[in-house]
């Protein structure tokens, strides 16, 4: 047999996915390799595209054909040849889900170890009493009964005698004829219903819309000499046999009346020797809020009122939980209290646990245990210690979601293996990167491939390899201007033919990157700052304490360009779009929806009204585009309505809608492609053989405008399209807005679930830019560089300074230096993240924070005001 070594690098030849020119590229592997270059360049389409989809494609395709079908499929990405590939995972921005059941805990799957730790050696409770309760067995009641009569006084003249009962029914609705019939022919004759003993030859008649209480009467023992117990083996086996009736007819019940009268309910499972409350089995799915075994039967595990409502659910408080669920225990904590801890606290408590197990319960749990330590330990290396296990997927930042599914991954130690991340550092502050490139460099030297798309320069300067791809976006990009060592581009020498055996390209001059790294190239600082005066209009909000905000005050100088930075979970969102966003919100429209808590909010009255430009999706079909959302598309379908050839054929504007039947391809209903299902297999998705992705039918693309139908504009770039229509104001507005926020490489048509968080946020920008006249409004965007090279930062930050100087005010949470230092002022909060920020760390102009030496941003910030 013969064995092929396994190259120690990765080749792509004639790689032409999207934008891609037909590259070809040599890479190493078990290095850190970053991809990098403006927007739109290409990067994505080469990491994921190309060299992810062919390394996931490859191993789908060694499984069996059964497994392939709960696995997936993946179309071979346009690509002639890729050699050197691992299995790959790839890790991006949209890993969270927006489930209100998903949570940190979950998506890295410490909760399932969490389950099953509970399962294992938790401690149950009496939800009424809370008095500890442990099972028993059928010899445990036994010694128990005996050791009772033992102690029973013959001062009474009453008979003595010992009652054994089963209870079979307990407090629920029936008639139970069949049962009791059953019972009785089984040779039991009495029974106590609803505390009264009965006869089970006669007919007994219930009520059957009242709740019973059955129990079974399996012996009824006299007892002569109680005292002399021990030296009656026939009255202890007689007791024994009772007792074990009992317990095969109740499912693990005994209900015991000595001869003093008193009662006591025992049972083979868990039961409460007080209340006699019983406790279901414990297992792992009565922790989960997905189960009806586990879930508060309230909010069905939501821990709300409802989906979309904020209150707490009011019979679990929000714990999701039922309260058997959450009377089981380790350490004297439930599962909830757990999850509530921070990943630096739930660190702490489980490596105090270790010292408080048994050695049966080490025997047990250290793996389970091991499990969870590392998880947590990973979070804790990429800066994510001020996150609750039981934070909603939802509400991560596209940054912290991918930080988190990469910590499951690591949880997998595997050795060997492709990584592609996309923008790990989103959302993080320049002191958590340090912490994040050096979890990358260990998971390389682990002997693993990483590949980080990526504009951070701190992740840069960490690499091994760096490709640079351009020159420019869209059509005018998807050319390797850059491939080789890091060390190469910043020193600019000229790459040797190979390096790590690998065939490195291009010219490290050249390098739109390299220029920024080498500082030839920088984002130049305002050439004069807008002053903030105390006689400014402002808004102040006072008391502040959502989530871990501190009771703070915090005031916004208005017309002015305001940073709200600070540590990752310092409490920057919280402040922005719970407290400010819906605070003012609810007063201009006069509403009373929830909003954080706070005191006050006052100022108001400067603005005239208040619009979030966040990361959300601009559509949640293929059919939305950039051209719909900005509604450009309205006119260039009026302006086809107005062509002598649709006037000839009495065609109006919504014959050029691929939403409506009378235009679109009746084939693929204006979709341009086809869910072809393969039964068996993962469903295809193919172009439409009808229309070939045009979307529309044969009659309306017979209508040109400028040589051009409806099919062939929606495919031009965003640049192109600019051009074309020069000369029609309602749409060029737009269009040339889109281009200044960076964004002229995107095509008219394309669809809304292909862009990135960061390209749709700026498309909104782009929207509220186009409005004429737009002046007095308050803008909150939450990290608009996102996917940003340092030349579309330059772009960018022109558009802000712009709108700003029209009379807006902009509010921007961001980490991103070349935005910080052009502010006008900066609140920066902190000190750390967690239980360790929400507090106001300093406020002023960018000089001022990076003079305040307690400032961790200051601190950072002083290096580029240089």
């Amino acid at each position: 047999m013969i064995y092929q070594k396994m190259e120690n690098k990765i080749t792509i030849k004639g790689a032409h996915e999207h934008n891609l020119k037909n590259i070809n590229l040599e890479i190493p592997r078990n290095k850190m390799i970053v991809f990098t270059g403006i927007s739109g360049s290409g990067k994505s389409s080469l990491a994921f595209d190309t060299i992810f989809a062919e390394g996931q494609r490859r191993y789908l395709e060694s499984l069996s054909a059964y497994a392939r079908q709960f696995l997936g499929g993946m179309n071979k990405p346009a690509v002639e040849e890729i050699s050197g590939l691992s299995p790959a995972v790839s890790i991006d921005q949209k890993a969270h889900s927006a489930n209100p059941r998903s949570t940190v805990a979950t998506i890295t799957e410490i909760y399932d170890y969490l389950r099953v730790l509970f399962a294992k050696i938790g401690r149950p409770y009496c939800p009424i009493c809370q008095t500890p309760l442990e099972k028993v067995t059928a010899d445990e009641i036994n010694a128990h009964i005996i050791s009772q009569i033992k102690h029973t006084r013959r001062s009474q003249k009453a008979p003595i005698n010992l009652t054994i009962m089963s209870p079979i029914v307990r407090g629920r609705k029936g008639e139970y004829h069949q049962l009791l019939y059953d019972i009785y022919n089984n040779g039991f004759l009495q029974a106590r219903v609803d505390g009264k003993i009965k006869k089970l030859k006669n007919r007994l008649v219930l009520n059957k819309n009242k709740k019973h209480t059955i129990e079974i009467i399996t012996d009824t023992v006299n007892l002569l000499e109680p005292h002399n117990i021990d030296k009656s083996p026939s009255v202890q086996q007689r007791i024994a046999e009772a007792v074990e009736n009992a317990i095969e007819l109740s499912d693990g019940l005994c209900t015991i009346i000595f001869p003093d009268k008193t009662e006591k309910l025992f049972s083979t499972e868990y039961s409460c020797p007080y209340d006699g409350y019983s406790f279901p089995e414990i297992e792992p799915r009565l922790f989960s809020f997905n189960s009806p075994y586990g879930y508060c039967p309230f909010c069905t595990g939501l821990g709300t009122e409802g989906l979309f409502s904020q209150k707490n659910c009011p019979e679990c408080q929000g714990k999701r939980l039922n309260k058997n669920a959450l009377s089981v225990r380790i350490n004297k904590k439930n599962i909830w209290e757990i999850t509530e801890m921070n990943i630096e606290k739930a660190m702490d408590f489980f490596k105090s646990l270790d010292k408080k197990l048994n050695h049966q319960e080490h025997e047990i749990a250290d793996v389970v245990l091991n499990e969870i330590k590392a998880r947590l330990q990973f979070m804790l290396d990429v800066g994510l210690y001020y996150l609750t296990l039981n934070r909603r997927g939802g509400t991560l930042s596209g940054g912290e979601a991918q930080r988190i599914r990469l910590a499951s991954q690591v949880g997998t130690k595997l050795v060997g293996a492709l990584y592609v991340l996309d923008e790990p550092t989103i959302g993080l502050h320049q002191k958590d990167n340090d912490r994040l490139v050096n979890t990358l460099r260990n998971l390389t030297d682990s002997g693993n491939t990483i590949i980080v798309v990526e504009h951070d320069e701190n992740t840069i300067l960490a690499s091994d390899w760096l490709v640079d791809i351009g020159p420019e976006a869209g059509n005018l990009g998807g050319k390797i201007i850059y491939n080789g060592p890091l060390n190469n581009l910043l020193s600019k020498k000229s790459l040797p033919e190979k390096t790590e055996n690998c065939k490195t390209q291009g010219s490290a001059e050249k390098s739109l990157t390299g220029q920024y790294l080498r500082n030839e190239k920088n984002i130049d600082l305002p050439a004069q700052r807008r002053k903030v005066r105390s006689s400014n209009p402002k808004i102040r909000i006072t008391g502040a304490k959502e989530h871990n905000l501190k009771n703070i005050d915090v005031e916004i100088p208005l017309r002015r360009l305001v940073c709200l930075t600070g540590v990752s979970g310092s409490g920057k969102s919280t402040l922005m779009h719970d407290i400010l966003y819906r605070g003012i919100k609810n007063k201009k429209l006069r509403m009373n929806k929830w909003t954080g808590e706070h005191k006050n909010i006052s100022g108001s009255e400067h603005i005239d009204k208040i619009i979030k430009i966040d990361q959300s999706p601009i559509g949640r079909t293929p059919r939305s585009n950039p051209a719909t959302y900005t509604k450009a598309f309205d006119h260039i379908r009026e302006i086809f309505a107005s062509t002598k050839e649709a006037g000839i054929r009495g065609y109006k504007p919504g014959r050029f809608s691929f939403n409506k039947d009378e235009g679109r391809c009746p084939n693929c209903r204006g979709r341009g492609s086809l869910e072809i299902e393969m039964h068996f297999l993962p469903s295809v998705e193919v172009i439409c053989d009808v229309c070939r992705g045009k979307r529309y039918n044969k009659e309306t693309l017979q209508v040109h405008y400028k040589g051009k139908n409806i099919a062939e504009v929606l495919d031009m770039s965003i640049r192109q399209a600019k051009d074309f229509f020069q000369d029609v104001p309602f749409i060029y507005d737009k269009l040339k807005v889109l281009d200044q926020v960076g964004l002229d490489y995107l095509t008219l048509g394309q669809s809304a679930k292909t862009l990135s968080g960061g390209e749709a946020q700026r498309i909104k920008l782009a929207r509220e830019l186009a409005k004429q006249g737009t002046t007095n409004t308050l803008y909150l965007l939450d990290e608009p560089t996102v996917g940003l090279h340092y030349e579309d930062v330059k772009k960018l930050l022109q558009v802000i300074q712009n709108l700003v100087a029209k009379g807006n005010s902009i509010m921007i949470i961001e980490h991103n230096l070349e935005i910080l230092k052009s502010a006008d002022w900066i609140i920066d909060l902190g000190p750390e993240g967690g239980q360790g920020g929400g507090q106001v760390v300093k406020t002023g102009t960018p000089e001022e924070i990076a003079r305040y030496t307690k400032s961790w941003t200051g601190r950072y910030l002083k290096n580029v005001l240089k």
